[in-house]
């Protein structure tokens, strides 16, 4: 990366990374907005968002790429042909602190995170860029924050986490057609400050951080409702964000130690060199 940044969100828009806000290097909060492209294997740049912010979220939806949460409520929304960001309805909650985001039926899902107050919350909310409002959704069992999440078949996934003692391994889905929230298999690698990112129906998780920093790599079928093990990251890493391209999973930045420790580290995970599965459920320790 161009620099240093933890803590940031990540989105895919026309076929580029966009990497928005986070902690520089010396922990500071940032607007700065880089743009990764994956064909030509080089870094760009973007207009700055309006406010500093970290442990943020953002998603596309309806073509278009959302900028919420972290240090605020408020929502903003890019038009790359104006290269300028503006506000949009704000959330209903802030969800500080890393929640996890999905796109379902161009509606954005947001779950858990921290209040103002800095309390784990399993509240979720959803986002209509049609009618531009948010809705609540009911909360997820588990409080929870620095966590993340992914889309499999329409329903909302949200795995590991802090804030609650079974975050680290909890993992969950969500229906918005019954607006309810089921419990699966957990985790076997408890872990927060994760990236995940979903390819072939199945959730990718990575790295985090607990009572070590983890380059652990885990996947969930759904369908087998079963987590396997695979390779391990090649620099273990906590406080970043997944974005998937072409069955490739992109992780750029993040934090090579506990806390603070922005690196500038950007690799991909490529799916279609590896024989799966890479690992059979009985190697999980």
């Amino acid at each position: 990366m161009p620099s240093a940044r933890q803590e940031m969100a990540t989105a895919v828009l026309d076929g580029k990374i966009i990497v928005i806000g986070g902690y520089s290097r010396s922990g500071e909060s940032t607007s700065t907005v880089s743009v990764y492209d994956p064909v030509r294997d080089r870094w760009g740049s973007a207009a700055s968002l309006p406010i500093v912010t970290d442990h943020n979220g953002a998603a596309v939806a309806s073509g278009r790429l959302y900028a919420f949460g972290g240090t605020s409520n408020r929502v903003f929304v890019y038009d790359p042909r104006q290269d300028s960001w503006s506000d949009v309805a704000p959330m209903r909650f802030q969800h500080g602190n890393s929640a996890a985001v999905g796109v379902i039926g161009d509606r954005i899902y947001v779950a858990g995170g921290t209040d103002t107050a800095g309390t784990a919350i399993g509240a979720g909310e959803v986002y209509d860029p049609k009618a531009n409002s948010w809705s609540t959704v009911a909360p997820m069992s588990v409080p929870r924050h620095h966590t993340a999440g992914g889309v499999i078949g329409r329903k909302l996934y949200v795995v590991g986490g802090r804030g609650h003692s079974e975050a680290a391994t909890a993992l969950e889905e969500y229906d918005p057609q019954t607006d309810t929230w089921t419990t699966l298999a957990p985790m076997p690698t408890g872990r927060s400050g994760i990236a995940a990112g979903v390819v072939h129906e199945e959730l990718y998780v990575f790295g985090g951080e607990g009572a070590r920093m983890f380059h652990e790599v885990e996947v969930y079928d759904p369908r087998g409702r079963r987590w396997e093990r695979l390779p391990p990251m090649p620099t273990p890493r906590h406080g970043f964000a997944a974005s998937v391209i072409d069955k490739r999973i992109y992780l750029p930045g993040g934090a090579t130690q506990p806390g603070f420790g922005a690196t500038r580290v950007n690799d991909v995970f490529v799916l279609d060199v590896l024989s799966q599965p890479a690992a059979s459920p009985s190697s999980l320790r």
